[in-house]
């Protein structure tokens, strides 16, 4: 693994985090399909958060969630349509792991 810091938004703004990120040393591919991505599988819980197309917090999203319920609450954050996208972050250190992209 590598480790750098990131800020997944396109430009600086006040919800916009700048933190470490863990990328594979070598090529992987992009993880498709429904279900938890295997490099999620480690941690029971997660922060996840939704953000409208303008990239900022869509107020009312947010919250920890066990890892097992995720992706169904993910589901439940995009029944809002306001939500374009929500971001996966590790629940104690805040640290950005993955986007669920609406679709």
């Amino acid at each position: 693994m590598l480790i750098l810091a990131h800020r997944p938004f396109p430009q600086a703004q006040p919800y916009a985090e700048t933190g470490p990120i863990f990328l594979c040393a070598e090529p992987c591919a992009r993880h498709e399909g429904d279900g938890v991505p295997q490099a999620l599988e480690g941690s029971p819980d997660y922060l996840i958060k939704g953000y409208s197309a303008d990239h900022r917090i869509v107020y009312g999203t947010g919250l920890v969630i066990p890892q097992a319920q995720m992706m169904a609450q993910a589901e439940a954050i995009f029944a809002d349509q306001r939500v374009a996208y929500i971001h996966v972050r590790s629940a104690r250190n805040n640290c950005y792991q993955a986007r669920i992209d609406r679709g």
